[in-house]
């Protein structure tokens, strides 16, 4: 008459075990769900029964309690049904409760009986806490990847009352079918017509993890750029595919054929997307958003002023932390969001700033367009690159630039000395760690102290400056301990201002 079935819920990015508790006894006939449920498991009570009466089984003509334990923690989703309808089976002695002992079961029921997948797989399968887990066909691959334990995809509930009935039926045999998302092509480097200086800063922006920020008219090939930063980037290490790969499958995004997801994502939301879609959360499963989506990753945010100025000023504290703390007043949760930033956008409201006769703006309407970017958030863009439109002559040339593989390789030896040298890329890199990996020559010093003298440069630009210095050193064939006043200049120059140009401006 009662039964325990283990499952999982998703809060986040991460799972969270739940036990299913089922009493069928005497009184009047129902099904009621306690332990905060949401309204999505609410209604598993037409889904389960439909479900079960499909698959042959009797549905008990009696009073059905159901309790999601712990009590105090809210569920949400649907990937709890499958477990309701096994509780349902074993309280009513229909299933011997022997039979799923060392299982955890995972999945949305059909009315007809099939069982569908469910978003969040993945961080549900490895808190499971049992030896065998029972899921959807469709998520067999994810949970693969995370479970220790055996993992049995089934495709309907009759199948699943066949092996855990009297007779044991084997399990069934299913193909486990998906699209390699992986398999397209990669967008080439050498596809960028000339643009010589934002091309090293999307060199530097690789090798050492720096956020950049391209501002230029447009047809300038900001957004190409951008879209070929994930091709210089190494491929992720296993602890951080299998965050990554939580993460997407917490946000429904559809894994690779192997459930790993192991190239850093890249993700491009419009500047129309809201605070929640951005940062994660909602008001009760508080998802995974595009910062967290894309975290190891690249996020590009094309036409940067057109965002609106909270969602903007949202992503500050995830850029320094690496992690967003969805709050609500009943429940918080921490979700990772370490990723590299790298925006676009328009010297001023029309575009054209900086081309002779071009621009009809005034300064007060530049002022608006520009102040809609909060000078804290510009402050940490390590790089800031002025981006003109390619020439005639270069458009017309047909001679392609470095490719992909070839940058690449100049980015994997940087980054392998820069990990080697301190553990990590150099944008992350401390005050007290630049006095020991990146000591300034005189020369160099004397030119920062000029900069911040003149009040062009804030203490945090005097350290972003250093680190992009030693990542410019970094790219050299043979790599100085000491930082020297090239490369110093030379970061300078690729943090130029944001606005149009006006007469006298020197462009990056």
């Amino acid at each position: 008459m009662f039964a325990s079935i283990p499952s999982a819920v998703l809060f986040g990015a991460r799972g969270h075990p739940v036990t299913v508790e089922v009493h069928v006894g005497r009184g009047l006939p129902g099904f009621h769900v306690v332990g905060l449920p949401d309204e999505s498991i609410r209604e598993s009570r037409d889904r389960v029964r439909a479900a079960v009466m499909s698959s042959d089984a009797i549905w008990p003509d009696t009073k059905i309690t159901v309790n999601l334990a712990p009590s105090q923690q809210r569920k949400s989703g649907s990937g709890l049904d499958l477990a309701i309808a096994v509780g349902v089976l074993v309280a009513s002695e229909q299933v011997p409760a022997d039979s799923v002992s060392e299982m955890a079961f995972i999945g949305e029921l059909g009315l007809d009986g099939s069982i569908r997948g469910v978003p969040g797989v993945a961080p549900m399968a490895g808190v499971a806490m049992r030896p065998e887990l029972v899921v959807p066909v469709a998520n067999a691959h994810e949970a693969w990847v995370v479970c220790d334990g055996r993992v049995h995809p089934v495709a309907h509930l009759r199948e699943l009352i066949a092996v855990l009935g009297e007779d044991r039926a084997p399990w069934p045999d299913h193909d486990i079918c998906v699209v390699d998302i992986e398999d397209g092509p990669t967008a080439d480097l050498a596809d960028v017509v000339g643009q010589p200086v934002a091309r090293k800063a999307l060199e530097i922006a690789a090798a050492g993890g720096h956020h950049c920020l391209f501002v230029g008219p447009p047809g300038s090939g900001k957004t190409m750029l951008a879209a070929r930063l994930p091709g210089l980037l190494p491929e992720l290490d296993r602890n951080q595919a299998l965050e990554v790969t939580m993460i997407h499958s917490a946000a429904g995004i559809a894994l690779p054929a192997t459930g790993l997801v192991t190239r850093p994502p890249y993700r491009a939301p419009h500047h129309t997307s809201s605070e929640p879609a951005i940062v994660g959360g909602g008001s009760h499963s508080l998802r995974p958003g595009e910062i967290s989506i894309a975290h190891c990753g690249v996020l590009f945010m094309d036409e940067l002023p057109e965002y609106h100025p909270r969602v903007i000023d949202t992503i500050r504290q995830p850029l320094e932390d690496g992690e967003v703390r969805v709050s609500r007043a009943a429940h918080h949760t921490t979700i990772p969001s370490r990723f590299q930033l790298v925006a676009a956008m328009n010297p001023c409201p029309c575009g054209e700033g900086g081309r002779p006769g071009g621009c009809d703006c005034g300064d007060a309407r530049v002022a608006r367009y520009a102040g809609r970017v909060s000078g804290p958030l510009l402050d940490r863009f390590d790089l800031r690159v002025r981006v003109h439109r390619p020439l005639v002559d270069d458009l017309l040339s047909g001679e392609r630039g470095e490719s992909t593989a070839v940058v690449a390789e100049r980015v994997r030896v940087a980054r392998t000395l820069a990990t080697r040298r301190q553990g990590g890329v150099n944008a992350g890199l401390s005050p007290a760690d630049l006095d020991a990996v990146a000591p300034l020559t005189a020369e160099a010093l004397a030119v920062l102290r000029f900069e911040m003298d003149k009040g062009r440069l804030s203490g945090r630009g005097y350290h972003r400056i250093r680190r992009v210095a030693r990542t410019i050193a970094d790219l050299e064939s043979e790599p100085p301990e000491v930082i020297g006043e090239a490369a110093i200049t030379l970061a300078l120059d690729m943090r130029a201002s944001v606005g149009p140009l006006r007469a006298g401006t020197v462009a990056a």
